[in-house]
């Protein structure tokens, strides 16, 4: 199929306000957004997009788990769709881009392609996945897990948030529960843009990365039982101090990824000591082991060394001590042609670029079990994310978006 021109590129003014304008929906305290899923704010960002992808010409569509689909008509009716986005809901002190460039790059290619009359022979659509970040309602990527068909929809729904709502209930509560069975849409292909959310690219100096593979995790919780006890009259031999066996554990979490190098992570993330007082050892904690590599083999490994020398810290200690595997997912290898589209169309647009695997989850690497899928992301800032001073530049923006355009309209092929 013939590639774009070089000269096809986006608008990069209006990508950045489109950017701005939905940052006004859910500030947060510091500077960034409190966009949670399913709350009133993800209801008012949710009509925000919705208004522009009418505006732009798209018919909206929406499923039982509130996934939207905004489509541009190809000219052939019956060709698959090119599908391309990502998500709009963020974490409680999350960052203007993280998740939302994606979706609104995806509307920027709609506008573009409007502009310059271009028509191409496959629909386009842009997606907005319900619930990616999974902050209020675990886990995360629920209802891209749910169309992919790891999870069933009864089984979403009934995800119960800190005040004991359930998913179904919110998702309904503000109107944004549609009538489409999820899941049934077939595609040609997809895409999604998102910000590194590390520090590679912008270490080495490069506009894009060429996403070849994601990170498989475990999520695997511990729980230390101890005795709680007096901190000034319990002497040191005779404590059984859930926190220390704690601090010792993880000292090993960090050893096992180091022990795994370069591409293996591990820590701990959630940690729940009780009573948390400041006068009482600890008599349990309960925290989370995060384990990633892109080798499925190397995270077994990791899982089995964790098992091994946390039994024997706190058989060592006289506490007690359980596992539960809270969450996962195996790694992710991209669609070989996808990901050259990606690819040649970054060298095809003169930026530089390098293959990148990714260290978070996203709602690819769902998409990935049910159509051909790839990655493009952009540098930000010191590869800060998940923090409301989360930052990119504009030029950074409009560089992913112009591949992201690209690959999308080369796979949907021009017409004429």
């Amino acid at each position: 199929m013939p590639a774009p021109g070089q000269n096809l590129k986006i608008n990069p003014d209006r990508l950045w306000d489109s950017l701005m304008e939905m940052a006004k929906i859910g500030p947060g305290v510091a500077g960034g957004n409190n966009r949670q899923t399913l709350t009133d704010e993800d209801a008012a960002g949710r009509a925000l997009f919705q208004q522009w992808c009418q505006t732009a010409g798209c018919e909206m569509g929406l499923d039982q788990m509130g996934n939207m689909f905004a489509r541009r008509e190809g000219a052939d009716p019956a060709a698959l769709p090119v599908y391309v986005g990502s998500h709009l809901d963020t974490q409680p002190t999350g960052g203007k881009y993280d998740g939302v460039l994606g979706v609104l790059g995806g509307l920027e290619i709609i506008r573009t392609l409007n502009d310059l009359g271009v028509q191409t022979k496959h629909p386009i659509v842009v997606t907005n996945f319900t619930n990616e970040e999974g902050t209020r309602y675990a886990p995360a990527m629920l209802a891209s897990g749910v169309f992919a068909g790891l999870h069933t929809q009864d089984w979403a729904y009934a995800r119960v948030d800190a005040e004991g709502k359930t998913f179904g209930d919110e998702l309904k509560r503000i109107g944004w529960r549609g009538d489409e069975e999820v899941g049934k849409r077939e595609m040609h292909a997809f895409f999604e843009l998102h910000i590194e959310q590390g520090p590679i690219l912008e270490a080495e100096s490069k506009d894009i990365g060429v996403v070849t593979h994601g990170q498989g995790l475990r999520w695997i919780e511990v729980t230390l039982l101890g005795k709680d006890s007096h901190t000034g009259s319990t002497p040191m031999p005779m404590r059984r101090n859930a926190g220390l066996g704690m601090a010792r554990i993880l000292e090993r979490v960090d050893e096992i990824a180091l022990s795994h190098a370069p591409h293996a992570v591990g820590a701990a993330g959630q940690i729940d000591v009780s009573p948390n007082s400041r006068n009482v050892i600890p008599g349990k904690v309960v925290f989370t082991v995060d384990f990633r590599s892109p080798d499925l083999s190397v995270i077994e490994q990791m899982e089995e060394e964790l098992y091994r020398v946390a039994r024997q810290i706190a058989e060592d200690m006289g506490l007690e001590i359980s596992f539960a595997t809270v969450g996962g997912f195996d790694p992710v290898a991209f669609d070989d042609g996808c990901v050259r589209a990606v690819r040649s169309a970054a060298e095809r647009l003169g930026y530089s670029h390098m293959d990148l695997i990714s260290g978070a989850g996203h709602d690819a690497c769902w998409i990935n079990r049910v159509a051909p899928t790839a990655m493009v992301m952009c540098p930000c800032v010191d590869g800060l994310s998940h923090n409301e001073a989360e930052e990119i530049s504009k030029e950074w923006a409009a560089a992913g978006t112009d591949v992201l355009l690209h690959a999308v309209v080369e796979t949907a092929e021009i017409v004429g």
